[in-house]
């Protein structure tokens, strides 16, 4: 059996594809931003190509120029039907698909008998006087018109709908933007309050201890490093070397109060100064460290902040000397390294969970392990960005993640840790 489709043509499916990519690249080129100017531009357009279509074909057919002026009124009828269909359409799309259906086949029916009516109406007046169609020849003009409206019902609706969907969509994404920057301003404005108590507690007791440097050098320090916290950059970024600042700031003022036994050091390497990530991310894991391997012990402990660049990964680790997972409220009974200690901590350790997930989806780890000979080591591996390649966080690139998910091809915490000590 001859297939009955040219060769070279499109397929229905292909056409609707075309038109989409089509559509698609009209609204991104802002031509249906005024949708008025749209319709009349599409409205004005597809007529006039009507119009050259009927008198070419007739011209060619050897009807004459005596037909170009029944296709002018057959065209001006079509515009006209079509602006009216255009209005009750405009009511019938909001409705239930139903009755969007139903009327919509009644308004097409009634449109094209009138269509037809005066089409041949303007044949028999102005072509071919006194041609009265019978049967096959007035139903064949009937299919012709509804072939004709319907394709432009169809084309109305199937545009009205694609930018419905597109603003839903675009809609929706802005909802989704703002309800994911109020959670991250949620999350970076969320201060341990034991902090804050024991630093304006060490403040009094300087100033009861008429200690007034100390007091007003460490005030200086919290207000600093409160400036820092609260009016960070708005996408809640900030460079390491930023990060690095703040975190000193944080140190300075702890060291107030435990003085030699909190003892630190900073290995980041210098190509990663400009590297981003999200701003206050180190600052309760050095709290962590802080409260299970400083305070308990009379000689304190270290903290080790290392940050370089592995491949295209921003590695962070931050390592103490404590007592490891085992001297933790995690090390009892947590069945892996990724959970996080209980306690005054518990709030600052999930909010890194959710702000990494927030920022990188899956691509990203968080894990605990201990440390070598003794402590605790936490693994922090993120994408590398800079300020010109960084996105902003919780921008579209995200997806439902667990702490701790694994990335392929790369290493483990201890892995990390053993490379770093050697």
């Amino acid at each position: 059996m001859a297939s009955l489709a040219v060769k070279g043509s499109p397929s229905p499916l292909q056409s609707a594809r075309l038109l989409f990519i089509m559509l698609d690249n009209l609204r991104q080129q802002s031509f249906f931003q005024d949708k008025n100017r749209a319709f009349w531009i599409l409205q004005g357009g597809g007529w006039i190509a009507y119009l050259l279509l009927r008198a070419l074909s007739g011209i060619a057919n050897s009807m004459g120029l005596a037909f170009i002026l029944p296709a002018v009124i057959v065209t001006a009828t079509g515009f006209s039907l079509t602006l009216l269909m255009a209005a009750a359409y405009r009511r019938i799309i909001v409705m239930k698909p139903v009755f969007v259906w139903t009327l919509s086949l009644i308004i097409l029916a009634l449109a094209s008998g009138l269509f037809s009516v005066l089409e041949v109406w303007a044949h028999a007046t102005f072509y071919q006087p006194g041609w009265k169609p019978q049967g096959v020849e007035f139903m064949g003009a009937i299919l012709l018109d509804f072939s004709v409206l319907g394709a432009w019902t169809g084309l109305y609706y199937g545009i009205n709908y694609y930018l419905l969907l597109a603003e839903q969509s675009e809609r929706m994404l802005n909802i989704s933007r703002q309800a994911n920057s109020a959670q991250l301003e949620m999350l970076r404005y969320q201060l341990n309050p034991h902090f804050l108590f024991n630093t304006l507690n060490s403040i009094s007791t300087l100033v009861l201890l008429k200690q007034t440097e100390r007091a007003n050098a460490m005030l200086s320090r919290l207000a600093s490093f409160l400036r820092y916290s609260l009016v960070g950059e708005r996408e809640g970024l900030a460079t390491v070397a930023q990060e690095a600042e703040a975190l000193k700031l944080y140190l300075d003022i702890e060291r107030t109060r435990f003085e030699d036994r909190l003892r630190t050091r900073f290995d980041i390497a210098p190509d990663v100064m400009e590297a981003r990530l999200p701003s206050l991310l180190l600052q309760p894991i050095v709290e962590n460290a802080i409260k299970y391997a400083v305070t308990p012990s009379e000689d304190g402990a270290d903290i080790v902040v290392d940050v370089r660049r592995m491949g295209d990964r921003l590695v962070i680790t931050v390592a103490d000397t404590g007592p490891g997972l085992a001297g933790t409220a995690a090390g009892a009974g947590a069945p892996t390294g990724s959970e996080v200690a209980a306690g005054g901590t518990q709030v600052g350790m999930a909010n890194i969970r959710e702000r990494l997930a927030q920022a990188y989806g899956a691509d990203h780890r968080f894990e605990l392990a201990e440390n070598e000979p003794q402590g605790l080591i936490v693994l922090i591996d993120i994408p590398y960005q800079t300020t010109e390649t960084a996105t902003a966080v919780g921008g579209d690139n995200r997806g439902d993640v667990q702490s701790g998910a694994q990335t392929p091809g790369l290493p483990t915490a201890a892995a990390v840790q053993k490379a770093l000590t050697t």
